[in-house]
């Protein structure tokens, strides 16, 4: 399924999309029934300008689309699928665990076990409770922090996104910034007034908020990598100031770890940094893929939650047993195969840095951020480092090498603003492919 150019069939070289009539057909009807088509904001493809992919089917590093289209997935259901779609060992995990049932709503043994492992690769949680996703991780934390200290403020950063919470919805990057809106209508400015959102990588405005609001601050919440606004790494020594004017001040101090957990290390960003937070919010990977959250600390905090404290947080499916089984089996497959992190940080630098080579040649404003498996293409020559660099990228041209990517069978997240993935099931050819891809798309 190919076509000619230069003499050479595409095909040889990478995968050329030639359908997208079945996805299109598929989002004028859930239009019909569902806001905008999609049930998360970004999905939309808005921001570049084309009707997105309908996706039936996951193995590996490819998906495949309602058309039959291939693509090489750089996106992994943004960023939990690090061993790939459908390993084999996840995939039996969760066949045994719906064998015996979906959901009870009740206690299941694989709680614990996952708690433990969790908590094992994590020193500085000794207790964790399991929720349905990041956005009531970190809505959860934040209510747990400001019970602990008695205290009404929170510290935020522009362009970290923690979930669609009320609070945490202000100057939130990602979606928000994707869509060009500040925020959110319906959060109330009286919700609002008490989130601190401050620029990132920036000491000196922590420190001026805390000498404004003294003994007010119950908390910190930042991603140490952030993921939202684009990869954005923490400035040297950042993290461990954060940790340092958190501890002098008696605020909490939470890593969402929602993206960055077992991904850029097994013990998460705060092992790759070597701090050690209050809280830590996690998701996604402790799931296998599957709807998972969970949130945890020291055991002062953690005391504090119901029904042994006075913080109350609940849920149905809370601890449910197929995301358990899935979440249990991708940590046991990460634990026992360490040379996992080298390999994609390798892969990963040789993608980012032959694209950079194909925009230098092309004569393309082009930079990028990494971390470990994780990373973003700014359309720009600036360096990033907080969300008022970001925001100068060229999103238009992005929009451009997206949809040239797209059409040539490299997925991508639909956004300027979003971090690319890297998993164990891309190879060194699935590299090569995209980095090619590029040079017909810049």
């Amino acid at each position: 399924m190919g076509r000619i150019a230069n003499g050479r069939l595409l095909s040889d070289i990478f995968y050329l999309v030639n359908s997208y009539e079945k996805s299109k057909q598929l989002h004028a009807r859930a239009s019909r029934v569902i806001p905008g088509g999609v049930n998360s904001p970004v999905r939309a493809f808005k921001s570049v300008s084309c009707d997105p992919p309908y996706v039936v089917k996951g193995k590996g590093a490819y998906i495949w689309d309602a058309d039959g289209n291939q693509y090489i997935d750089y996106v992994g259901s943004w960023g939990p699928l690090i061993l790939g779609h459908a390993h084999p060992e996840v995939v039996q995990a969760v066949d045994r665990a719906n064998h015996d049932g979906a959901s009870f709503g009740a206690c299941t043994p694989v709680e614990a076990e996952l708690a433990e492992a969790v908590i094992e690769a994590f020193p500085s949680l000794k207790k964790v409770r399991f929720v349905s996703s990041g956005t009531e991780a970190t809505m959860s934390a934040l209510r747990v922090a400001r019970a602990f200290t008695g205290r009404k403020y929170i510290v935020k950063f522009e362009g970290c996104y923690h979930g669609h919470a009320d609070s945490l919805l202000v100057k939130a990057g990602s979606g928000v910034a994707t869509l060009g809106i500040p925020g959110s209508a319906g959060v109330l400015e009286e919700q609002a007034q008490f989130t601190l959102a401050l620029p990132f990588n920036d000491p000196a405005a922590v420190e001026q908020t805390f000498e404004k609001y003294k003994k007010l601050i119950a908390c910190v919440i930042v991603e140490p990598v952030v993921g939202n606004m684009g990869c954005v790494p923490p400035a040297r020594g950042y993290l461990h100031f954060l940790r340092e004017i958190t501890q002098k001040h008696g605020a909490v101090l939470i890593f969402d770890e929602v993206m960055t957990g077992f991904r850029l290390s097994f013990g998460g960003a705060q092992q790759l940094y070597g701090i050690r937070p209050d809280m830590t919010t996690l998701g996604k990977i402790i799931g296998g893929g599957l709807p998972v959250g969970a949130y945890g600390g020291n055991l002062d905090i953690m005391n504090m939650v119901a029904p042994i404290g006075p913080v109350y947080q609940a849920g149905t499916l809370s601890g449910n047993p197929l995301a358990m089984a899935a979440g249990l089996a991708m940590l046991k497959h990460l634990k026992n195969h360490p040379e996992i992190y080298e390999q994609l940080e390798q892969n990963t630098a040789e993608l980012v840095n032959g694209v950079l080579q194909v925009a230098r040649k092309k004569g393309v404003e082009l930079s990028a951020n990494q971390v470990g498996s994780m990373f973003t293409w700014f359309f720009q020559s600036g360096e990033v480092r907080d969300w008022d660099t970001a925001s100068k990228s060229d999103t238009q041209a992005f929009a451009k090498f997206h949809r040239g990517m797209l059409d040539r069978g490299v997925y991508l997240p639909p956004s300027q603003y979003e971090a690319i993935f890297v998993s164990a099931a891309h190879t060194r050819e699935d590299i090569q492919k995209a980095v090619q891809a590029a040079e017909q798309s810049l």
